[in-house]
């Protein structure tokens, strides 16, 4: 079924359910940082034809926010959604609570964690898009996961209503292409091990691209949420030609297909190239305080990578392809807020998402991860601007 906003009327608070960065996503980079993936070969910044060519008028530059947390769950942003169940990603909490019970928790949790209220928020801020995860399961009614493709019509709806561009982002994959428990579904990486996987995965970002074309504010869609840096190279390779392929067919010049750089930034050299190629943007992500690099640095050397060395990384990057900086945050190793006052980790973090965002301003685009969350301010954009740590206008 295509997805037309001019056949849609701006629904209501009620809202039909169809039944159907964490391995923790603030400690996975310890092993990146092990294996020297995050390392950058020092040359002369640049920027590429394809780079001048995105940044025309037709396409403004991407401020936005991931909507993490409320079609793909992670635990750590809303523990409360697991309070008292024997789970850690939400294959298991549909595998406790069962198919009934299942289904009105997490109706539940959608219609509440995310609103129309939320969608105002980020357009008065001057944000001008989201990104929204999405898992495999999303366009299921009778898949093993409870789908939401009814909840993710109403966000395009909303987003349109308040003036904001949609990234839908493929979160999670059959088998899982990380192993954490943002995919889906923690433990063994087994999407790129069996072809029946990946041919499904393909079947859904087609569904999605179909389902979705002719949504005016649709900006592009991204092909697979971090896949682990073991995936092989080739798999992923042919993987992301065959994506862009099924794409193409229905998603018109103005959008974009992102990849991501599975932890390995400089690896696309020759790879998606124009003019045989259109539109294609890497998405990276570039967090400080997982590894243990991040964990020996203090406060004014984390301003240095995140003003300086950042910038340098991104220009490197795109004179391959235009960059989204697809998450980023306010968090910092816990040995650089430890017994801190509540006025220099003010002072920090303004410092921090102000030097973050000089760079990711050099970029095509970015989106902060993630708009809210329970317990954790460093990670919510809401919090993070309702407490002065970054702008209240973003324009």
């Amino acid at each position: 079924m295509d997805f037309d906003l001019s056949n849609h009327r701006n629904p209501t608070n009620a809202i039909s359910f169809e039944p159907r960065k964490k391995m923790n996503r603030r400690s996975f980079t310890r092993a990146v940082a092990a294996s020297s993936l995050f390392f950058f070969a020092r040359g002369t910044p640049g920027k590429n034809a394809a780079f001048a060519a995105y940044q025309s008028p037709v396409r403004p530059k991407v401020r936005g926010v991931n909507l993490g947390g409320w079609l793909v769950l992670e635990k750590w942003i809303k523990p409360s959604l697991f309070a008292n169940v024997k789970a850690e990603d939400e294959t298991q909490l549909n595998a406790v609570l069962g198919a009934a019970a299942v289904r009105s928790h997490l109706r539940s949790h959608r219609e509440s964690f995310i609103k129309e209220s939320d969608f105002k928020w980020i357009a008065e801020r001057g944000l001008n898009a989201v990104r929204i995860p999405v898992g495999h399961w999303i366009l299921e009614p009778n898949g093993p996961l409870v789908s939401a493709a009814e909840v993710l019509d109403w966000a395009l709806l909303q987003a349109n209503k308040y003036g904001l561009k949609v990234l839908l982002d493929l979160h999670g994959a059959p088998g899982s292409q990380n192993g954490w428990d943002h995919s889906g579904k923690q433990g063994p990486i087994e999407w790129h091990l069996k072809e029946e996987n990946i041919a499904r995965t393909l079947a859904v970002l087609e569904q999605l691209a179909k389902r979705y074309r002719n949504a005016e504010n649709l900006l592009g869609i991204e092909l697979l949420n971090e896949p682990h840096w073991t995936v092989p190279l080739d798999v992923l390779k042919e993987f992301y030609k065959e994506g862009y392929n099924r794409m193409h067919r229905y998603l018109g010049p103005e959008r974009v297909i992102v990849f991501h750089d599975a932890f390995r930034p400089l690896a696309w050299s020759d790879f998606m190239k124009a003019p045989d190629f259109k539109g294609v943007l890497q998405d990276t992500h570039l967090y400080q305080c997982f590894t243990a690099e991040d964990q020996k640095r203090d406060i004014n050397e984390h301003l240095q990578v995140a003003s300086m060395e950042r910038k340098k990384e991104i220009a490197l990057m795109q004179k391959e392809f235009p960059v989204y900086v697809g998450e980023w945050s306010l968090a910092l190793p816990e040995p650089v807020v430890q017994g801190r006052t509540d006025y220099e980790l003010n002072v920090m973090r303004r410092a921090f998402g102000g030097a973050q965002l000089v760079s990711y301003e050099t970029a095509a685009g970015w989106f902060f991860w993630t708009y809210k969350t329970e317990k954790s301010p460093e990670w919510s954009l809401r919090a993070c601007v309702e407490n002065g740590w970054l702008p209240n206008q973003f324009k």
